[in-house]
């Protein structure tokens, strides 16, 4: 999602031209189907997991000998190539170093990556400042290199009056959990708060939706294990029609995270005036600030009773809303790209 909202607004801007460059092998092909007219493509197959193995322990193959000469070469995920050129690598979150059990074998490799982008001279750009001082800290980058840009967010568009309930979307009040079924997510401890509030109000339920990802099972374990279980719903996948009418119908948006680099769900709720709970994970009191109630990570009991106020307590929720709004509405995408505009002509100027 961030390289697409941001090269789709750098694309027209007169002054960045852009090349675009895949290092992938089994989406070879693909690239130009993907990027907006005015970028240039380049489209020379790379394999990814041996370029990443080499890179991980040299400075060669230079990246220059696919996409020939740029100013600056960018890598918005992570991995900025070694290069000629000037460098700038987004590095959204250090998962990979907190938590290794929750990362796959290709990820691991990022810190690795990363510290050798450093070493060569590579700025850094993160997505707050939370990040920014991890990178700093863990990488022992000179800090005048490390910037940080905030993500927009994108609230999702309501449904048109009158349309139809899709029939995935429950009746009645429900707790909502949005995005792909991970332990950093930690659902079981909302599984939990849940059955603590559902004792109280038999027509609440639980809606999770995402796909799930590896290590489902500790959610399947929660619910099984739940008084309450036959009131959690698993939607699994869905698609933007549902995302918006589940936001648009929920009481309360739960996002009980274990760690987080930035925080794009609780900001998407907010700016669809759900009112969210949310842990001081990570970024999320930065990003999130007072638009949303914090409880401590893996509290289930705070959970519950921060989610039982903003379900019971209609003068709290609707101001609880309302600033939630307020701060969404701070987080745009246009601002995102102009930042990462200014960044890159930045690292320009650093190599003349």
């Amino acid at each position: 999602m961030f390289a697409d909202e941001v090269v789709r607004r750098l694309a027209p801007r007169d002054d960045v031209d852009l090349t675009a460059y895949a290092v992938t092998w089994r989406g070879r092909g693909r690239l130009r189907s993907v990027v907006p007219p005015g970028v240039a493509v380049v489209e020379r197959p790379m394999a990814a997991r041996p370029l990443h193995e080499l890179w991980r322990r040299s400075d060669h193959p230079r990246i220059d000998r696919w996409i020939g000469r740029h100013d600056v070469v960018w890598g918005p995920n992570y991995v900025v190539p070694p290069t000629a050129a000037a460098s700038l690598a987004s590095v959204h979150d250090l998962t990979t170093l907190h938590y290794p059990e929750m990362a796959d074998g290709f990820t691991l490799a990022y810190p690795d990556l990363v510290r050798r982008a450093v070493a060569r001279g590579a700025w850094i750009h993160t997505d707050s400042d939370f990040v920014r001082g991890e990178v700093i800290d863990h990488f022992g980058v000179d800090p005048d290199r490390v910037l940080t840009v905030h993500l927009g967010a994108r609230a999702a568009a309501p449904p048109p009056p009158g349309a139809p309930r899709p029939e995935r979307v429950p009746d009645g009040p429900y707790v909502l959990a949005l995005g792909t079924v991970e332990p950093r997510k930690d659902l079981p401890t909302l599984v939990a708060a849940f059955d603590a509030l559902a004792a109280a109000d038999p027509d609440l339920r639980l809606v999770v939706a995402g796909a799930d990802g590896w290590g489902a099972d500790a959610l399947t374990a929660a619910v099984a294990a739940a008084r309450h279980r036959d009131r959690v719903v698993r939607l699994g996948r869905v698609d933007e029609a549902v995302r918006a009418a589940l936001l648009a119908g929920a009481a309360a948006y739960a996002f009980p995270s274990r760690y987080e680099g930035f925080g794009l769900p609780p900001l998407e709720a907010m700016g669809a005036g759900v009112p969210v709970v949310a842990t001081r994970a990570g970024s999320l009191p930065e990003v999130c600030r007072d638009g949303a109630d914090l409880v401590p990570v893996g509290d289930a009991d705070a959970l519950a009773a921060a989610l039982g106020r903003v379900l019971g307590d209609a003068g709290h929720r609707d101001a609880l809303v309302a600033r939630g709004r307020a701060v969404a509405a701070g987080y745009d995408w246009d601002d995102t790209a102009a930042g990462i505009a200014a960044l890159l002509a930045r690292v320009a100027a650093s190599a003349t």
